[in-house]
């Protein structure tokens, strides 16, 4: 049996943080990334790929309120727009994964699932908005959604601007995860868990109801590696190995992090929580729940085997 691999895209594998996100920017840079993962595929692993849903949603919501505004169109709660959200992106990714594929002259198919995951309706996370969604503000805007919308804003920490913050519980099950493990056995090519998976919580008599939230992407993915047994875990982002001290004169690349590293560097706020801490925190949850290897780099790092900065026991 082959090997599995779950890769989490991180958001510049979708949008660039310099960029204002055109569908034509877009599909370039799912492209870029699509293939930039294919070495994996010609080293023996299936793979499952989830990803971010960055400013898509933010984008969705805003689109929400103006035709509400304008046209009276019923607004749609959160839980619909992650949905969108992981819809659109996932059919874009399907297709540019496909195109990746095919310009190597590579025989797979690819299948994109909206998931759902469960977390827990008494979760703390929901007294404590700390998920930033959507694109910066100006104080000005921010102080109008707040108003008119009810929105919780706040300011980033890089002083970019305030954005939207909402709940982000800790996941606690992929409900779709036997499907998801079925799938990449048998070779297919799966998009999951877009945006963290669309929360939903699960009531005594078993029926499943949507809350309003959403999940850190790299959490649940490392749930997802760690329900299906991946063999490996990888997560994408827009540096090559992980650093402490990062962008200061004495800055240190690490190509190896032990699980007690990592947990005494996240104490001391070397990983941010806006940036790199939930990476961080999702590869010491996979390796402490038995995972083989996790490995934290940049895309077009992955042509060597050796690549990025790997996360140990």
């Amino acid at each position: 049996m082959k090997k599995i691999a779950v890769v989490a895209f991180g958001g510049n594998a979708i949008i660039r943080g310099d960029e204002v996100g055109t569908i034509e920017q877009q599909e370039k840079n799912t492209y870029d990334t699509c293939v930039n993962i294919i070495p994996l595929l010609e080293r023996g692993y299936e793979l499952i790929i989830t990803h971010g849903n960055g400013p898509v949603v933010g984008n969705i919501l805003q689109r929400n309120e103006a035709a509400f505004e304008m046209y009276r169109i019923p607004k749609m709660p959160l839980d619909i727009c992650v949905a969108d959200s992981e819809g659109g992106i996932g059919y874009m990714m399907e297709m540019q994964m496909m195109n990746a594929l095919n310009s190597r002259g590579i025989k797979k198919s690819v299948v994109t699932l909206i998931t759902q995951v469960e977390v827990d309706k008494k979760d703390p996370a929901f007294q404590n908005l700390t998920k930033p969604i959507g694109r910066f503000y100006s104080k000005e805007e921010a102080e109008k959604f707040t108003k008119d919308s009810g929105w919780v804003m706040r300011e980033d920490a890089r002083k970019r601007g305030f954005r939207r913050v909402v709940p982000s519980p800790k996941p606690r099950t992929v409900i779709k995860k036997e499907l998801i493990k079925s799938l990449a056995e048998v070779g297919h090519i799966v998009i999951a868990c877009g945006g963290g998976g669309i929360p939903v919580y699960r009531h005594e008599d078993g029926s499943l109801e949507a809350i309003e939230a959403v999940i850190d992407k790299d959490l649940a993915s490392s749930l997802l590696a760690i329900e299906i047994g991946a063999d490996s875990f990888f997560i994408l982002t827009d540096v090559p190995k992980v650093a402490i001290n990062f962008c200061k004169s004495d800055q240190i690349d690490l190509d190896v992090l032990s699980v007690s590293e990592a947990k005494k560097f996240l104490e001391e706020g070397q990983f941010p929580e806006g940036s790199m801490g939930p990476k961080i925190q999702a590869a010491i949850e996979f390796v402490e729940s038995g995972g083989k290897e996790m490995i934290i780099t940049e895309s077009r790092e992955l042509q060597n085997p050796d690549c990025g900065t790997r996360i140990i026991k």
